[in-house]
């Protein structure tokens, strides 16, 4: 990724951290990030749009993208295919653009192996009991759901030493103005401004 202006931010949470809330925060506050939209297998469900909340593929089609090596990373969940798309996202940060990147904790350790440079950013709860709060309060799951998503929750949580970042959603406004403090100091990193203000730069060698 030493190449390009834009940043990739791999941005991962559990369910529950409030991860989407902030990520939309920050999309509405700063117009230079824009959001990947995943490629699935899986039928439109009702009200979901091609290109918006999904690219929506036929499974030949996703096969012969991971063959062409057109996909960052993929997975197979529950009989369908996930990914995300390399070409968008590559000339997005060419534009000098910042590309938020919604993926699990295994889906992100396929990105970096492929873009090291991409910054990672981990959304957690301020407790666990926290967590199981949230879960409740959406009176969307089963006891036995929660129960699932809460282990899942560890499992996430136990790589979050992975990534770069780790912001603690207690307070939103803090969270979100952590999210959008990373993304300023990204920009400002060597690599990019190297790429960015080439011309000015040369100016000092």
């Amino acid at each position: 990724m030493s190449g390009f202006s834009g940043n990739l931010l791999i941005i991962s949470a559990p369910s529950g951290a409030g991860k989407t809330t902030l990520v939309q925060a920050l999309l509405a506050r700063d117009p230079q990030v824009v959001y990947s939209v995943s490629c699935t297998t899986r039928a439109p469900r009702p009200g979901e749009r091609d290109g918006v909340d999904y690219h929506f593929l036929g499974e030949a089609d996703f096969r012969q993208r991971i063959a062409a090596g057109d996909l960052l990373e993929y997975a197979e969940v529950h009989g369908h295919f996930y990914g995300t798309p390399r070409g968008w996202i590559e000339a997005q940060l060419t534009a000098d653009r910042d590309v938020i990147l919604d993926i699990d904790t295994q889906g992100a350790a396929q990105v970096r192996a492929l873009m090291p440079d991409a910054l990672g950013v981990f959304i957690l709860p301020p407790s666990l009991a926290v967590l199981e709060s949230r879960l409740r309060a959406r009176q969307t799951d089963s006891d036995a759901v929660i129960a699932r998503r809460l282990a899942a929750a560890r499992a996430e949580i136990a790589h979050c030493n992975d990534y770069d970042y780790v912001i603690i959603n207690s307070d939103l406004e803090v969270a979100i103005g952590d999210l959008v403090a990373v993304v300023r100091a990204a920009r400002l990193r060597r690599t990019r401004q190297s790429v960015r203000h080439a011309t000015l730069l040369r100016q000092f060698d």
